[in-house]
């Protein structure tokens, strides 16, 4: 059975602006972490993220829409712009005929931000109207749709780092129901003095100093993650639709996905990797595939031993009666996790995973931790890829997993 497909992508990222630019910086493995730019991180025990460079939003946001916004939505927009250029998707004359269905993790940090501050400073009169829809979850996607006039069935998925994929899951949704085209994904911009202040309250945010050491999924020394910003907006379409107004070309086909929940804790993660093992199996079954029939994982790699361990637990479970190990990365060890987008942004590497048939491989993984059944993927190599599965996890125990696959033209 053919799945929706994957007509457009548009990657706004600290491993580049567009998608060739961020995966020939995959490639090349060149790390995209660095030093905190914008504010003085000293009191915050965090020094480094993954910040987009080269990114002028003004080439694609209205100025008068700049100044009611956040960068979160800049990017957003950006996003979906390339997305749509990509697709050479113009918007039908039907407005209904297109749905925008995007994640977010955290909302317009750096505009409420800066609205707060003249609260406490100057009193209720300096906070502008637009604070009220800037820092909304539902912002970019109301925003989006406003401007590109898509008045399809809409809405924002809120699960963390599992967003991206689940905005996906529910586009399938809209799209059985009689919506041609959907516009998926998700970024986020939450490096920020006040979003990195909640960040690091998790415990999980490496405090290394040295980009090299500070990220390192599936390393005997793995001390946690670094944070980024950015991510990928998707164009899906129904093969029919995009057959009749002639698509330019198709990157892929989503035909697997599974969520499931830990249920165990709002902070702790589960003391087992039994439901994130199951949604990835649902994904597989809603496939029609086998574990035996995954040429690539693109992991979650959360950068921290006890989530790795789960991980692996996982992929074990799973794939670990193989005749050969699965190949598995974690491509976010690049440019740092970006919440919501981060999901996205790896659905948009699998797919040029498939396109080119190179494996990225894995940031700083220089001495890998003990994964029987698993090839986890140290250096960029040259290997086939026709179906690939990509894992999530949100904070507080959300997992996802879809399945994409090279597309075949088929007879009609």
């Amino acid at each position: 059975m053919t799945g929706l497909l994957v007509t457009g992508i548009g990657v706004v990222a600290p491993t580049g602006v567009g998608v060739e630019a961020h995966w020939s910086s995959l490639v090349r493995g060149e790390p995209a972490i660095r030093p905190i730019e914008g504010f003085d991180t000293d009191q915050y025990g965090v020094t480094l993220a993954g910040q987009i460079r080269d990114f002028d939003p003004k080439a694609f946001v209205a100025p008068q829409l700049m100044v009611q916004t956040d960068r979160w939505t800049w990017t957003s927009l950006a996003a979906a712009t390339l997305a749509a250029q990509d697709a050479g998707y113009e918007a039908p004359e039907d407005a209904y005929a297109t749905s925008v269905f995007l994640a977010a993790g955290s909302g317009g940090n750096e505009f409420s931000q800066h609205e707060i501050q003249g609260l406490w400073a100057k009193g209720p009169k300096s906070v502008g109207a637009y604070q009220s829809i800037a820092w909304f979850y539902a912002a970019s996607t109301g925003q989006l749709s406003i401007r590109d006039g898509y008045k399809g069935p809409s809405g924002v998925v809120v699960s963390e780092g599992a967003g991206g994929l689940d905005s996906i899951g529910w586009a399938r949704r809209v799209a059985r129901r009689g919506t041609p085209a959907v516009l998926v994904g998700g970024t986020e911009a939450g490096v920020t003095p006040y979003a990195l202040l909640c960040q690091a309250t998790s415990g999980r945010l490496s405090t290394a100093t040295r980009p090299e050491d500070a990220y390192k999924p599936f390393d005997r020394r793995a001390n946690g993650h670094v944070i980024g910003e950015g991510g990928a907006i998707l164009l899906l379409e129904e093969p029919g639709a995009a057959r009749a107004r002639g698509a330019r070309h198709v990157w892929g086909e989503v035909v697997g996905y599974g969520a499931t929940h830990d249920a165990h804790h709002h902070e702790d993660p589960a003391p087992d990797a039994t439901q994130y093992a199951r949604a990835i199996r649902l994904s597989l079954a809603d496939a029609g595939l086998t574990p035996d029939d995954v040429d690539l994982v693109l992991a979650d790699g959360a950068g921290l031993p006890e989530l790795d361990a789960l991980e692996l637990e996982a992929l074990q479970r799973v794939f670990g009666q193989r005749a050969t190990p699965v190949p598995v990365t974690a491509p976010s060890s690049w440019s740092g996790r970006l919440m919501a987008g981060g999901s996205a942004l790896n659905v948009a590497t699998a797919l040029l995973a498939i396109r080119d048939g190179i494996v990225p491989g894995t940031a700083n993984l220089d001495d890998p931790v003990d994964a029987p059944g698993v090839d986890l993927v140290q250096q960029s190599r040259v290997q086939d890829v026709g179906t690939v599965v990509v894992l999530a996890r949100g904070f507080g125990g959300f997992n996802s997993s879809l399945v994409l696959r090279r597309h075949e033209e088929r007879a009609a």
